[in-house]
C-alpha cells in the first residue's frame, strides 16, 4: 500500500488500485491525504502537457516544507486521469 511520509508522520496512504503512476510520481486520491498536514499556497507551475499545477505546503511537528505537495485542479485532456489527485516531492518519502 503506497505511502507519503515526512518528518516522522505518514500524511498520505491508498491503495495500489487507488494511486496513479505518472512519469515516476505516484499521485495519490485527495481523500486520501491527511489535511492536517497542509495548508494551501499560492504557487503555480505550468506542465506543457498536464496544464497548470497548484501546490500545497507540508506542515509536521512546526515545520513546514513549502510547495511540497502538487495537483492539477484542471488538467489538460492527456493527464485526466490525475484529476483528484496529489503528488509529492522536495523530501516527502513515498513507498510502496
Amino acid at each position: 500500500m503506497p505511502s507519503a511520509k515526512w518528518n516522522g508522520e505518514i500524511i498520505a496512504t491508498a491503495t495500489d488500485e487507488e494511486c496513479v503512476i505518472v512519469e515516476g510520481n505516484t499521485y495519490f486520491p485527495a481523500d486520501k491525504i491527511d489535511r492536517r498536514f497542509f495548508e494551501e499556497s499560492d504557487h503555480h507551475t505550468t506542465c506543457p502537457w498536464k496544464g497548470v499545477a497548484s501546490y500545497l505546503h507540508v506542515v509536521v511537528g512546526g515545520s513546514r516544507n513549502d510547495n511540497a505537495a502538487w495537483f492539477y485542479p484542471d488538467p489538460k485532456p492527456r493527464a485526466a486521469h490525475i484529476k483528484g489527485h496529489v503528488a509529492f516531492w522536495r523530501g516527502v518519502e513515498v513507498k510502496d
